[in-house]
C-alpha cells in the first residue's frame, strides 16, 4: 500500500513546482535541510510566478531567486541571515522577520507567519511510510501542520533520524528523488585568542553539566578544551562537528543528565558527513522541534545547563548585540536569548557569552562604553551571566552596574581598559 502511494506521489521537481501558486508563502528548513533540486527548479521558473515568498533561515546555496531584479516574481524573506543573503539583507532588498528561535513555531502556527507550502529534504521512507526530516526538524515541524502542500524532496544521503521528526507518507502531497551529496559546513579556524578563551571557558563548565554550543571559531574552540571532561550531556538546538568530537573522545556520555537522561538532544544538524551518519538511526540521539529544545522551561529543566554562545560586542551593562554591525544585519537572533534564559533557569546553570576582546586587527574594543547607534540587542542586561575574552571572565549577575562595568572593563584589551574605566566612573 505504501509503495503505491509512494509511487503515485513521485513526480520530477519540474512538475512539483507547478503546485506553486501566485501569492504562496514557501517554508524552507534550515541550512542543509533546504531541498537543492526543487528550489532551482523553482528558481529557473521564477519568472512565471508572482508574489511567491520563500521564508527560510540560515540558506546555504545561493539560487537564482535570490535576485533583486526578480523580486515581485519569487522573493526571499530571512529568518536569520547567512553569507548567502547578508548582503541583500543589507542592501534592503531581502526583508527579514526578527524572532527568537523558540517563538518561530508559535508565529507559524498562529499564521502571524503564513505558510502555504514546504519544501523539505528528507530521508528515505521506512516501512511504515514515514520519512524522517530531523536534519532539520526546528520550525519545520509546525510549517508542516500549517501548509496545504507538502513536497519531499527524498534523498538517501539524509539520515533516518529519530525524535520528533518525522512526516507520513500520507500527509505529502508530492514526492521529489535526488541523490545530491548533502552540504557540509567544515568548522571555522581557531586562533591563539579563540585557545584561550576556550580555555577559560572550560574552567567555568563542570564534570556532569548539559551543554548547548553555538556556532562559530570560538565555540569550536571551547569544545576542543571539554575533551578532558566526564560525563557531559547535550541539549542543543545545532549539532555540530565539535558536539561529536566530545562524543567520540569519551566526554559526553549523558549519564549525569536529569532531563531525558541518556539522550543527546538537537534540533538541527550542520557539520560533516561523518555527523550526518551518526544521527542515523542512533538511539542515543533525538531530534526535536525548535519549541522544545529551545524553550527555556523545557531546555531550564536539565540540572548544571551550560549556554555557550558568541557575540559582537558587549557594552558595560552587559547588554550583548550579537546579530548586527550597528544597524546592519548580519546574521539574526536565533536561540542564544533562550538558551540564556534556560541556562538562568538551570539548577547550577551558567550562560556564557564568549568574544575576542578587539575586532579589525586591534584597531576597536568589542567591549564598550554603549552598544554602536542602532546594534540590535540580542540579549538584556537582565539576563547575561558570564561574559569571556581572551583576558578572562567577567561574571555578571546579581552585580551592580557599577561592579558589572568594573568588570567588564578589566578583561577588555589592555589598549582600551583605561577608557573603559574612565566610562565606569561615570555611571551613577
Amino acid at each position: 500500500m505504501n509503495s503505491a502511494q509512494y509511487q503515485h506521489k513521485r513526480t520530477p521537481a519540474e512538475e512539483a513546482i507547478g503546485l506553486v501558486c501566485d501569492g504562496d508563502a514557501i517554508i524552507v528548513p534550515t541550512g542543509v535541510g533546504e531541498p537543492p533540486r526543487l528550489l532551482k527548479a523553482l528558481a529557473d521558473r521564477r519568472r512565471s510566478f508572482r508574489d511567491v515568498t520563500v521564508l527560510q533561515l540560515l540558506p546555504l546555496r545561493r539560487f537564482d531567486y535570490f535576485d533583486p531584479e526578480t523580486l515581485h516574481h519569487v522573493r526571499h524573506v530571512s529568518l536569520f541571515f547567512s553569507g548567502t543573503t547578508r548582503a541583500g539583507g543589507q542592501a534592503g532588498w531581502i526583508d527579514y522577520i526578527p524572532s527568537s528561535f523558540s517563538e518561530l513555531p508559535r508565529l507559524i502556527g498562529d499564521d502571524l507567519i503564513h505558510v502555504d507550502t514546504v519544501f523539505c529534504l528528507a530521508s528515505p521512507m521506512d516501512e511504515r511510510g514515514y520519512f524522517s526530516i530531523g536534519l532539520t526538524i526546528d520550525y519545520t515541524h509546525a510549517a508542516l501542520r500549517a501548509a496545504r502542500k507538502i513536497v519531499l524532496e527524498v534523498n538517501p544521503h539524509v539520515p533516518y533520524a529519530l525524535g520528533n521528526c518525522h512526516v507520513h507518507l500520507s500527509q505529502v502531497t508530492a514526492l521529489v528523488e535526488d541523490d545530491t551529496p548533502l552540504l557540509e559546513m567544515p568548522e571555522p579556524p581557531q586562533d591563539a585568542v579563540c585557545d584561550l578563551i576556550g580555555q577559560h571557558v572550560a574552567g567555568l563548565v563542570p564534570d556532569g553539566a548539559t551543554l548547548q554550543i553555538g556556532y562559530g571559531s570560538t565555540p569550536s574552540a571551547v569544545a576542543r578544551h571539554l575533551a578532558g571532561k566526564q560525563d557531559l550531556g547535550i541539549h542543543t538546538e545545532m549539532v555540530g562537528d565539535s558536539l561529536l568530537r566530545l562524543i567520540e573522545c569519551g566526554a559526553v556520555t549523558n549519564r549525569r543528565k536529569n532531563f531525558m537522561p541518556g539522550k543527546m538532544v538537537g534540533s538541527f544538524a550542520l557539520g560533516s558527513r561523518a555527523l550526518y551518519r551518526y544521527l542515523d538511526r542512533n538511539p542515543l540521539f533525538e531530534m526535536h522541534p525548535v519549541d522544545f529544545t529551545n524553550d527555556p522551561c523545557i531546555a531550564g529543566q536539565n540540572d548544571n545547563l551550560v549556554a555557550i554562545n558568541a557575540s559582537m560586542q558587549v557594552d558595560l551593562l552587559g547588554q550583548c548585540g550579537s546579530e548586527s554591525h550597528g544597524s546592519l544585519p548580519y546574521s539574526g537572533t536565533g536561540g542564544q536569548l533562550d538558551f540564556a534564559r534556560a541556562a538562568n533557569r538551570s539548577r547550577g546553570g551558567k550562560n556564557i557569552i564568549i568574544l575576542p576582546s578587539t575586532a579589525r586587527d586591534g584597531s576597536i574594543s568589542r567591549i564598550v562604553p554603549m552598544l554602536t547607534q542602532g546594534t540590535h540587542v540580542s540579549i538584556g542586561k537582565n539576563d547575561v551571566g558570564y561574559v569571556v575574552t581572551e583576558y578572562g571572565v567577567a561574571h555578571l549577575r546579581g552585580k551592580s552596574m557599577r561592579q558589572r562595568a568594573a568588570a567588564l572593563a578589566d578583561i577588555a584589551h589592555p589598549d582600551f581598559r583605561q577608557e573603559l574605566r574612565a566610562a565606569v566612573q561615570r555611571i551613577d
